[in-house]
Parts: structure tokens; C-alpha cells; sequence
């Protein structure tokens, strides 16, 4: 999840009281007392009409202002208004503990109620609520620093402290946060991303092609591609030494990884040419099942085609390709000279396709 978006969320609610704070800072008490009052009522208006419901989040941020200052009025403490940055702090630390670590994600909750039809995958869920604590952290240092300048600092270092020193920390913690997600960007583009899926195939996440083989096994999905030509023999393609899973072994005629937001047709295509050379192949259907293996776990989608004797070219990802006969396959199994995916298709899928 993006910065900008947890400012979208968390902007509507506390408006009022960021109004209050910029305005006290300007005119002083009284005045921003009325003018983020004026705020909160106007935007609890808005609210009112588009949606014909009062706003809770609003009218509590409301209500919480009319108190302090009522309060700073009544008073006239030269320490509660030192210590009101403070306070302000600690309903901040406040808001964003509850969200971080607490089932009941009060941003979260902001944002469905401010953005219609908002939804997030679980991988953007577990960023978000990092993101969070890294923020509670962060300010209640800030908050526990106020209260200390407040006591026993000079009223010119409790000045910066309870205002300057906020929107430095504020603004490091994203400018930071920036940098890595470029450094991230980075990475990602040096690197195949790939979709991470839940039992029913849908997308919960985003991952590298490493990460799905560092067994983890977060699940991923992949196609297989199966080819028969016209006496029956299916085509393997042995697996190019030098790979990471399996070098050296026959293997599926075509069989590759689905890209993050990739076309499961564009994949087929994408990969039979290029392990194959080959393009235009029509493609049938068959099945999806589960496999994982040591370092990784996979949502196979298997596929038949049809083709004939070609020019194979040597490439980075297959040494050579063959036909193969049923009973040459039979014979070979369990020999570890096929890879144990390959048996498990032929096994359970090709051979029942073949009676």
C-alpha cells in the first residue's frame, strides 16, 4: 500500500484537529478553537448530504477539539499548553497502536467507510500494518520527547520539539519509505514477478521469481503444456543443465511461470515459444491441481497440443526435446530421469488421457 494512500485514509477523520493545530499555531487559541470547529461542522454538513449519515469519525475529532480548547480557554496554563502536542500525540499513538496491533484496524475501517469498494490482498494488508507500527514507533518517541521538553527543556526547545521536530520526523518517515520502494521498484524490474494465489486461485499477493523458490512455498501458478503428435508420442524437452530446479532432466514440453497480471493465454504462447521456437499451437484444457516440492508450492494449470516433428534450436532453458512413446515413458519411471512434476502428470492425467 502506497503513503499516499494512508494519508487518503486517515485525512478525512482527523481533519478538524490538524486544522486546530495549524490554526493555534497562526492565530492562537481562541480562533483555531473556532475554526476547526467551523471545519468539522462544515465537513459533518458534506458528509450529511452525500451520504445521509452523520460521521463518526468526524464529529468524535469534533468534539475533541471543543474540549481542548474549552479547556486551554478556561485554564490559561502555560504548562497545559505545553503539553497539549502532547496530548494530541498520545490520541495519535493511540489511533495507530489499536490499528497495528490490535484485530480492529481503525485505518482500515476509515478507509472502507471513505472509499467505496476499497479492497486489499492480504500481502498489502501485512505492509500496511509494518507500516503502521513503523509510525507508532515513531511518534510515540516524538510524544514521550514533548513531555520531557514540556517539563524540563527551555520553552524554545519545546517549541521545536512539540512543532518542528513533527513534521521533520513526518517527513523522513516517507521520504524513507520512498527510497525503498524505488530501491524495491528496482529489484522488481530486474526480476520476473509473479502472482502469489490463495487454494481458489485468487490473488493475495505479489512476489519475485526467488521468493517462490525459497520455500517459502507461497503459492504461485504455472501452466503446463503437454504435446502429442499424430502416432501418439508425447514430446519432452530436456531441462537445460544449468537450471536452478531439476537441470538435466526430461521434463513437460512447455512448462513456465504465469507473470504477475499475465493473460494465462499470453503465458502459453509467451513460454512455448520460448522454450520451443514455437508459435499458433491450439491448446486444450485439461486440469488444475496442487504441487509443491521442497522449495516451492504451485497451482498447475495442464494443457494438450498437437504438433509434429520440428527444428529444435538449443536455447538457455532446453538442451533438447524428443518424442517419446507411452511405453518408453512407462518404462523410465521412477528412474529419476523424468522430473517428479512430469511423473506425477503422466501418471495421473496423461496416461488415463491416452486409454
Amino acid at each position: 500500500m502506497k503513503k499516499t494512500e494512508i494519508l487518503k485514509m486517515i485525512l478525512p477523520g482527523l481533519l478538524p484537529l490538524l486544522v486546530f493545530i495549524l490554526a493555534d499555531e497562526i492565530w492562537g487559541t481562541t480562533i483555531g478553537l473556532y475554526v476547526a470547529i467551523s471545519v468539522g461542522l462544515v465537513q459533518l454538513m458534506v458528509i450529511y448530504i452525500k451520504e445521509k449519515k452523520l460521521d463518526k469519525f468526524v464529529l468524535f475529532d469534533t468534539i475533541l477539539i471543543l474540549l481542548m480548547g474549552a479547556v486551554s480557554i478556561i485554564l490559561e496554563n502555560d504548562i497545559f499548553f505545553k503539553l497539549k502536542p502532547g496530548i494530541i500525540g498520545l490520541i495519535l499513538i493511540l489511533f495507530l497502536g489499536i490499528s497495528a496491533f490490535s484485530p480492529k484496524n481503525l485505518l482500515l475501517s476509515m478507509s472502507a467507510h471513505y472509499f467505496k469498494g476499497f479492497e486489499i490482498n492480504k500481502e498489502q494488508e501485512k505492509l500496511f500494518r509494518r507500516n503502521i507500527k513503523t509510525m507508532f514507533y515513531l511518534f510515540a518517541a516524538h510524544t514521550l520527547l514533548v513531555f520531557y521538553s514540556a517539563f524540563f527543556m527551555s520553552k524554545q526547545a519545546w517549541a521545536f520539539i512539540s512543532g518542528g521536530l513533527f513534521y521533520i520526523l513526518f517527513a523522513v518517515f516517507f521520504i524513507v519509505e520512498l527510497l525503498k520502494n524505488i530501491i524495491l521498484r528496482r529489484k522488481f524490474k530486474k526480476e520476473e514477478l509473479l502472482s502469489e494465489i490463495d487454494a481458489e486461485g485468487k490473488l493475495i499477493g505479489v512476489m519475485t521469481r526467488t521468493e517462490a523458490h525459497d520455500g517459502s512455498k507461497r503459492m504461485h501458478p504455472v501452466i503446463h503444456v503437454h504435446i502429442l503428435n499424430s502416432k501418439g508420442e508425447l514430446l519432452l524437452q530436456k531441462r537445460n543443465k544449468n537450471k536452478f530446479i531439476q537441470p538435466g532432466k526430461w521434463d513437460t514440453a512447455v512448462g513456465g511461470h504465469i507473470s504477475h497480471g499475465e493473460k494465462i493465454e499470453i503465458a502459453l504462447e509467451r513460454e512455448t515459444y520460448e522454450e520451443l521456437g514455437l508459435r499458433n499451437l491450439k491448446y486444450q484444457y485439461i486440469t488444475k491441481y496442487i504441487w509443491e516440492s521442497e522449495i516451492e508450492k504451485e497451482m498447475v494449470f495442464v494443457f494438450l497440443a498437437q504438433h509434429e516433428e520440428f527444428d529444435f534450436i538449443k536455447n538457455n532453458e532446453v538442451d533438447e526435446v524428443k518424442f517419446w512413446s507411452f511405453k518408453q515413458i512407462k518404462n523410465n519411471l521412477s528412474k529419476n530421469i523424468f522430473t517428479p512434476n512430469f511423473e506425477i502428470d503422466f501418471v495421473n492425467i496423461l496416461s488415463k488421457i491416452k486409454k
